[in-house]
């Protein structure tokens, strides 16, 4: 048991680190690196007495070596200053790597889930009105649950869950924490989560009923799914459909029973994710990106009619950091499907090829265009006779 000269328990709620993660080849390391020393100055303004990391500490079940040097770094700077750790597994972890070492770590004051086996003991943490039990649940699956539990109704993800917190003996009359790193139904996904095909892995947030506080991982975007239950979201942009999100780290308080308070601390990142849209003129002009970071991680939509030659490379000679590259014109607009052949027999091969590329890109060919296909075709006529 570990006791507290606060009046109140303050812990810090992070998930879904994914360090090691790659976007479109590009390698988030140093970005990573950079947003976990200012979550650790932000730690050192906010004092809290325990960091709680929500799973998806890496991005691959067997990390690289640069992500696990990170996240070793991470967890030497902030033990050292006497901040407890706790950590789960989540999805995209390996749990026995996770849980390596545990029982050692514990000394240092980090406290790592160890591989489901059934059984969860709590993390006991004390403040001036008692004690904050924390329940340490890495990411399950029914096969999981019913492998210890053969003769409970383990079908679907939420009866798992269900069967999970009804053994953990939990003690009603003081303040309970679950930490864990599940769907559950009605929060929003982002396009940089893995998605279980019809939605089978929702989770009702009924069965967290007898916490005070579920800190989840799983889900990027940082949201409420019900009062208590609170995904914190990632430390950093994953995908173009999270440019809109402020990241954050969750801070929560707790009073003598119960929750007392709940606030983000915005995090900025070393490169923000945008998406930036105009023709190729428009997006290449002075007037355009003066004044802006053209270092940052971009999805770039020209609007031109026909496509920029070499585009990619030459907008890199101003955003170097180019991730996505799309056009958005009539061709992309409209959505054609040809289900029919045309007769060939009929068409020069010309017009026959005019045909099938304004139907694939919803709109003729240039004269330019046309020079070149006659052009090329008859200098195969030419090499087959």
């Amino acid at each position: 048991m570990i006791f507290y000269r606060r009046t109140r328990m303050k812990i810090m709620h992070l998930s879904d680190l994914h360090l090691g993660r790659r976007i479109m080849e590009f390698s988030m390391i140093e970005d990573q690196e950079y947003i976990l020393r200012e979550i650790g100055r932000i730690a050192d303004d906010e004092e809290p007495d325990a960091v709680v990391i929500a799973g998806d500490i890496y991005d691959k079940a067997v990390p690289s070596a640069e992500a696990v040097q990170l996240f070793d770094r991470f967890l030497v700077r902030n033990a050292g200053k006497g901040r407890k750790i706790l950590v789960i597994s989540g999805n995209h972890d390996s749990p026995e790597r996770i849980a390596f070492g545990g029982r050692l770590m514990e000394i240092s004051g980090v406290f790592l889930s160890p591989v489901y086996d059934g059984t969860v003991k709590p993390v006991s943490l004390e403040d001036a009105y008692g004690s904050v039990s924390f329940y340490l649940l890495p990411f399950l699956k029914p096969a999981h649950v019913r492998r210890f539990f053969p003769d409970e109704e383990t079908e679907s993800y939420t009866d798992a869950m269900r069967t999970a917190i009804r053994h953990m003996e939990i003690d009603p009359s003081v303040r309970n924490v679950l930490v864990t790193h599940q769907f559950v139904t009605g929060a929003c996904r982002s396009d940089s989560e893995e998605v279980s095909v019809g939605g089978a892995d929702n989770i009702d947030a009924s069965v967290f009923e007898p916490f005070d506080y579920t800190a989840l991982g799983h889900l990027h975007s940082p949201q409420d799914t019900a009062p208590g239950i609170r995904y914190c979201g990632t430390p950093l942009k994953y995908s173009f459909s999270e440019v809109n999100q402020q990241k954050s780290v969750t801070i929560v308080e707790f009073g003598e029973k119960g929750v007392r308070n709940i606030r983000t601390v915005p995090l900025h990142p070393l490169h923000d994710m945008r998406v930036i849209t105009g023709t190729y003129m428009e997006v290449t002009a002075q007037d355009f990106y003066r004044g802006t970071r053209t270092d940052d991680y971009l999805q770039v939509i020209l609007k031109d009619e026909e496509d920029i030659p070499c585009a990619l490379s030459r907008l890199r000679t101003i955003y170097p950091n180019i991730m996505k590259l799309s056009y958005d014109n009539c061709r992309t607009r409209a959505g054609f499907e040809i289900t029919e052949e045309p007769p060939a027999e009929k068409m020069p091969p010309v017009e026959l090829f005019a045909d099938f590329y304004q139907k694939q890109n919803n709109a003729p060919m240039t004269e330019e265009q046309r020079k070149f296909v006659e052009e090329l075709m008859e200098k195969i006529g030419d090499e087959d006779r």
